[in-house]
């Protein structure tokens, strides 16, 4: 029987049900193709696309959809930011043209580059979305922002850089009698604006808000994402006093009450978890603690903009602390561990040796004790022993019960993946 945490992550896949919604006159926002939302304004001879998806084939779905409205042509296109699941199907929506690309000054993928810890910033990327190893539906229930079925043909392969980009705080453009204000509003990227369309009172928001907890840290690993500036941005958004708003992920939300509650929640629950983290680390809290203590008020906690179904109160807490203070959690005895290999062999040796350890494992996991299975097994791991294959099954049926005890799509999709790897051999432990 699926617990209500999972129910809950199911119940979410009903955001990204396939659809082109006009938010209003000429403005068309298609939700559900790929993983993100991208929009089409039709202006007089010719249209502009916000955002392009994360892959050609999305992309090409998307403008089927978009062509049953209007074939007029592509002239402009707006990246609200480098990440891949926004700007990869550029090319489709050119359709061989020559549309002017307009982005930040700074824009950035930091999944494009061949450089630094990018193989296993690539496999962790695989494992949050659960890329190519899970099925749609069944096991990949959705990605947290985006729909289970997102097309995989061309991820990533569809980038076009762009030809107009700003560095100023505002910059405003007039493209086919359509007059858009794009605004720096760094975020969940220091490349991300906000674009305003003042005549409709319509704002694009890109991912500075979906309709998830925010991703403040990534568990596919990322650079630290600023909370104060994100807040600041949210801050500036909720000023703008918008009727309608056109989330990167997720439905549109109409309705200037509506618009005004999202942000201005989603903007409180980052500045409570700086401050409540920031008071934890003050009081001398450690990691692991400071994501036991860092809970939001029920105020917010039961909002559905952010309920954990992307990010995590937890994951946050951390990366604050670890964004502001670095790695070193204050505790001296974390300064000079002593190596895996060596504790492994010394927790073994006062549990009575690996048998006693491996007993106690598959006692935890007969009791439902996941995690706390999961934890010995690795232990048994990296003892490099004795009750290997053991410690095997019994990390991969933890995950997998693990998995579906979650509402938070990116922790289902990284258990689900690592124990099928762990079944093929692709990771050892």
């Amino acid at each position: 029987m699926a617990s209500k945490k999972f129910e809950a992550l199911r119940a979410h896949s009903a955001m990204f049900r396939k659809d082109v919604i006009e938010v209003v006159p000429n403005v068309y926002a298609s939700v559900g193709f790929g993983a993100s939302v991208s929009t089409m304004i039709a202006g007089d001879e010719g249209v502009i696309i916000i955002d392009t998806t994360d892959s050609t084939k999305a992309a090409e779905n998307t403008l089927k959809e978009f062509r049953k409205i209007t074939n007029k042509p592509v002239r402009a296109i707006i990246y609200t930011h480098g990440h891949r699941d926004h700007v990869s199907g550029a090319t489709v929506f050119a359709e061989g043209g020559n549309p002017e690309i307009y982005a930040r000054h700074n824009l950035a993928n930091e999944l494009a580059t061949t450089e630094g810890p990018y193989k296993i910033l690539q496999q962790r990327t695989i494992r949050q979305f659960g890329i190519k190893w899970l099925e749609p539906f069944t096991e990949r229930v959705n990605i947290g922002l985006g729909p289970a079925d997102k097309p995989e043909e061309g991820l990533g392969q569809g980038f076009m850089p762009p030809t107009k980009q700003f560095s100023g705080e505002r910059e405003v453009i007039t493209v086919e009698g359509v007059t858009l204000e794009m605004y720096s509003a760094p975020g969940e990227t220091d490349d991300a604006l906000v674009v305003w369309m003042p005549e409709a009172k319509l704002l694009f928001g890109g991912d500075n808000f979906y309709q998830a907890f925010p991703n403040l840290y990534a568990i596919r690993g990322t650079k630290y994402r600023d909370f104060n500036i994100w807040a600041d941005s949210l801050d500036f958004m909720v000023n703008m006093n918008a009727d309608y708003l056109i989330p990167g992920h997720t439905r549109p939300i109409t309705g200037a009450e509506a618009v005004k509650k999202a942000l201005s929640s989603y903007r409180d629950a980052i500045r409570y978890v700086i401050e409540k983290t920031a008071e934890g680390m003050n009081n001398g809290l450690y990691l692991d603690e400071l994501a036991a203590y860092v809970k939001l008020p029920d105020e917010l906690a039961g909002q559905y903009a952010l309920q954990e179904f992307y990010g995590t109160v937890a994951w946050s807490a951390k990366a604050y602390a670890c964004g502001e203070l670095g790695w070193f959690d204050g505790n001296p005895t974390n300064l000079f561990p002593t190596p895996p290999k060596e504790k492994a062999v010394r927790i073994a040796k006062l549990a009575g040796g690996a048998d006693a350890l491996a007993k106690e494992m598959h006692q935890a996991a007969e009791k439902g004790e996941h995690q706390w299975a999961m934890e010995i097994a690795d232990i048994i791991n990296t003892l490099d022993g004795g009750h290997l294959d053991a410690a095997r099954s019994v990390k991969i049926a933890a995950l997998r019960a693990l998995a579906d005890d979650q509402t938070n799509a990116c922790a289902r999709n990284y258990y689900l993946v690592y124990a099928k790897q762990l079944e093929a051999g692709v990771v050892s432990r």
